[in-house]
């Protein structure tokens, strides 16, 4: 397995050719990117040039980090067909970004609307057709992960899509931060999934169903709104335990990234206990760790 750090906590002071030093600082070897305003932002075209890439991909070097995944979120599931075909270009952008940091693995969201699932499968099977073979081109490989007001939210229909996919490049992601909105089943899931399981993100939240759905408040009281968090290991409900156990019965061997966000005053200690925090529950579970 690799511990790798999503270091979004610290993307506020510091640019993306920073991030390995303070990855490496932090004591993990691994550094998973997620979306960065000077890097691949949100549902935007990349903003890194190549010039850029080789210089992150020499820092990461120098810092001895390797780069587990590169995570784009973008809107490839529309609703729009103008978003679409938008976001099928950044991704050909991003693909080609990823490979040239020679790294080989990208992992994103299903993305497109809840209300309206079907449109966006349709809209989210014709944005693959058009990617697969860049994918398959720079040999890079695509995990996917439900999300909180996605079109796919449950963690079981997630699994099923990704199978039905049917490329053996495609693999799933289980997020434990969003373990209460993808069906509260990390066992099953995670059972389901099997080979299929590659990347695990590391965090914890409160149970939003709890309480007959009172533990937030959300106002007007009708409002659609998904709420969670990316909180450290202890702050929230998820059972860590029941999580590794489960991985450690399907023979787990895939990356496993923290990525605690919301909590930038504390990002220092908060990753170095995310680490050791991850290292014991792997030696417990695994008998070894990262």
């Amino acid at each position: 397995m690799k511990l790798a750090l999503d270091p979004q906590m610290f993307y506020a002071t510091h640019s993306v050719l920073d991030l390995p030093d303070v990855v490496a600082r932090m004591g993990y070897s691994w550094m998973e990117l997620s979306p960065k305003a000077d890097f691949i932002p949100f549902f935007r075209h990349p903003r890194a040039d190549d010039a850029t890439v080789a210089k992150l991909r020499k820092r990461a070097a120098d810092a001895g980090v390797g780069i587990a995944s590169v995570l784009p979120v973008l809107r490839w599931s529309g609703p729009g067909e103008q978003e679409r075909q938008a976001a099928v270009r950044a991704w050909k952008r991003a693909i080609r970004i990823t490979a040239d940091l020679g790294v080989d693995t990208m992992n994103s969201e299903f993305n497109g609307r809840p209300e309206s699932p079907e449109l966006a499968e349709s809209q989210f099977l014709r944005s693959m057709d058009e990617l697969a073979p860049v994918f398959e081109r720079e040999g890079v490989k695509l995990v996917l992960e439900p999300h909180p007001d996605d079109f796919i939210e449950d963690g079981h229909a997630a699994v099923e899509l990704v199978r039905g996919l049917n490329k053996d490049w495609i693999s799933f992601l289980y997020c434990t931060p969003h373990t209460f909105h993808q069906g509260d089943d990390a066992t099953g899931i995670i059972t389901a999934a099997a080979e299929k399981l590659t990347h695990v993100h590391l965090a914890d939240t409160l149970d939003h169903t709890a309480s007959h759905g009172l533990r937030y408040i959300v106002n007007p009281p009708e409002s659609t709104a998904r709420v969670h968090q990316h909180a450290e290991i202890g702050r929230g409900e998820v059972d860590f335990d029941e999580v590794f156990a489960a991985l450690a019965s399907i023979g787990f061997d895939g990356v496993v990234s923290s990525c605690v966000f919301g909590w930038e005053e504390h990002a220092e200690e908060i990753s170095v206990r995310q680490r050791d925090k991850a290292s014991a529950l792997a030696e417990k579970h695994f008998g070894s760790t990262f």
